[in-house]
């Protein structure tokens, strides 16, 4: 298969598992409390990739395990359970143009806080995106009476792609000393032992030998589409193609997860809204011009 081709097939797929997390995990909070599916979803997929790391003989990064604590408490524990929550309050579509889009702006505006330079087109791209994410957040609200309850949902969307681009930016950081492999699973283990208590607040586990299969097949996609195979796929990509290319994941994820949400779920995504992805992604792409964001974490956004 000629390179162009095969790097495109590559990343639509990738952007396809991580856009189609927003629909299942839509599908999953409807069913079962989102607390406890994210400590089982984290605590199956940081099984399974720990065993593929040490039958790879892939470094798991254990010298730097306080940054690795950081790094699930941001990406695994503090990520999933705002979005997650977010996703029982309002509709995936929110989320999808939040989350996706400002991940990697606020990726390189909270860089900057550890010695890399803010230049013109960061500074640029960080108001661009700031401005779009306040017109989805009102595009939300314009097409219906006043809901507090989704302006919640998408105060906790914000708060999630803040807690995401913390846990980027901290995970580039103990990829020095383990594999992107190694390093997440360990960040999984550890976020779902994060979670784990919370799970009691809601059912306690008690509930869980009555979940419905279905709510099993949205753990299975998410654990092995959302997390195993578009992590190998997306750092073999990375590998292979270069980490340049890895942005266009960034432009890809909220539209193929606006149109599943429309079609699969039903819901209405308003001009404004759409307005407003529109021009946070013109911030991302004055924030990464000519100096990409390459954090191995950053683009896994946000199943």
């Amino acid at each position: 298969m000629p390179a162009p081709l095969l790097t495109i097939l590559v990343y639509v797929t990738v952007a396809l598992c991580w856009s189609g997390g927003w629909t299942v995990g839509k599908l999953s909070v409807g069913a079962v409390p989102p607390l406890e599916l994210s400590t089982i979803r984290f605590a199956v997929a940081g099984l399974l990739m720990l065993g593929i790391a040490r039958a790879t003989g892939s470094s798991l990064g254990l010298a730097r395990w306080k940054l690795l604590l950081v790094a699930a408490f941001f990406g695994i524990f503090g990520y999933n359970a705002l979005v997650f929550i977010g996703l029982t309050l309002g509709p995936a579509s929110d989320g999808a143009l939040i989350v996706p889009t400002l991940n990697p702006v606020l990726t390189v505006f909270i860089a900057t806080f550890l010695g890399e330079r803010l230049t013109r087109n960061k500074a640029a791209g960080i108001a661009f995106a700031t401005v779009g994410a306040a017109i989805v957040v009102a595009g939300a609200q314009s097409d219906a009476p006043f809901s507090s309850q989704r302006l919640i949902s998408d105060l906790l969307m914000l708060c999630g792609a803040a807690c995401w681009s913390i846990y980027a930016t901290v995970g580039a950081i103990t990829m020095r000393s383990g594999s992107p492999l190694g390093v997440t699973a360990v960040a999984c283990l550890m976020g779902a032992a994060m979670l784990f208590p919370f799970g009691f607040l809601e059912q306690g586990y008690r509930d869980v030998p009555t979940w419905p299969v279905s709510a099993w097949l949205d753990i299975g996609y998410l654990v092995v589409f959302a997390t195993i195979l578009s992590f190998v796929l997306f750092y073999w990509a990375v590998r292979r193609f270069g980490a340049g290319l890895g942005s266009m994941v960034s432009y890809l994820v909220p539209v193929f997860a606006l149109v599943q949400a429309v079609l699969l779920l039903n819901e209405r995504v308003t001009l404004l809204e759409i307005g407003g992805g529109a021009v946070i992604l013109a911030g991302v792409r004055l924030a990464t011009w000519r100096a990409v964001v390459t954090t191995p974490l950053e683009d896994a956004a946000s199943a």
